[in-house]
């Protein structure tokens, strides 16, 4: 399967995919050649194949959803090389994911929670650092955990992350930069002796913080900002692109900062933002009843 090979090129050098994409992409699209039989029934498979593909997985609407755009970017590839002329995913439809599962805290729960962390012990400086930076640029647990010094540039206020060869830029508002600064010059050179640790952020012995770790502290303030909705791994990520998009942003500049590959992924915020309002209007307005 020579093709897969070129298509993993194409994913890398021309969408700049990063490696969880690019792992996920390649395992949906080997998954759907198996099911035709060969990688050339594959390629000529039409939009009733690709849906008789899509009712045969007992997967969850997400899942789904995440296989079209595999499926898409695939049928692109072909169509870029000059294997197909047509895209036989262009016209599919699929229930999105429920939005409901999104876990987006309202604007007041977020200041909120942001709030708990109070004191100058080292604790307190270091978690409220690393809330502030979570809410400010919506990256990924797994990313926050990984930050280094390097990719901070607290001067103009920004945060530079590199996943493989896919690069962004995220601005971090003026608090979080205080909350940041305040971090790296009180705590972290006090807990951090290794100056080869790089990492931004580490437990109070000044190694790096597992997720779990870093769970066990977003939940206890949770609990303690009485906050009742059940807080996930992408909880504050879900409310940073859910709270730009409802104050102006646009859909395309929201996929950028939150490193979405397809502008699919970063929808479900817009659908979202609608219900949100929509039940709104439903409630409140008087000739909507």
């Amino acid at each position: 399967m020579d093709c897969l090979l070129e298509f993993k090129d194409y994913l890398v050098c021309s969408k700049k995919s990063s490696s969880s994409t690019l792992e996920a992409y390649l395992r949906d699209v080997k998954q759907f050649v198996c099911y035709c039989g060969s990688y050339e029934s594959a390629v000529c498979a039409n939009g009733n194949v690709v849906e008789d593909y899509l009712y045969s997985l007992n997967k969850s609407d997400s899942t789904k959803a995440r296989v079209i755009a595999s499926l898409r970017a695939f049928f692109k590839f072909l169509i870029s090389v000059g294997a197909i002329e047509k895209n036989p995913t262009q016209n599919l439809h699929i229930n999105k994911p429920k939005t409901a599962s999104l876990g987006v805290l309202d604007e007041w729960e977020i200041i909120h929670l942001l709030s708990q962390p109070q004191g100058d012990d080292f604790k307190s400086v270091r978690d409220k650092a690393m809330l502030d930076l979570l809410y400010a640029t919506g990256i990924k647990v797994s990313e926050l955990l990984a930050v280094k010094l390097s990719d901070l540039n607290l001067t103009i206020g920004i945060l530079h992350l590199k996943n493989g060869e896919k690069e962004r830029i995220v601005p971090i508002y003026p608090a979080a930069v205080v909350s940041l600064t305040n971090y790296i010059q009180n705590v972290r050179q006090a807990i951090v002796l290794d100056d080869t640790q790089q990492v931004l952020f580490t437990n109070l012995n000044g190694q790096p913080m597992s997720r779990q770790g870093f769970w066990k502290i977003i939940k206890f303030y949770a609990k303690k900002a009485g906050i009742k909705q059940e807080i996930t791994p992408q909880t504050l990520r879900h409310s940073f692109a859910a709270h730009l998009l409802e104050n102006g942003a646009k859909l395309q500049d929201i996929k950028e900062m939150l490193g979405h590959s397809d502008i699919s992924s970063t929808q479900v915020y817009a659908q979202f933002v609608k219900n949100k309002y929509t039940s709104k209007y439903a409630k409140f307005h008087p000739l909507a009843k």
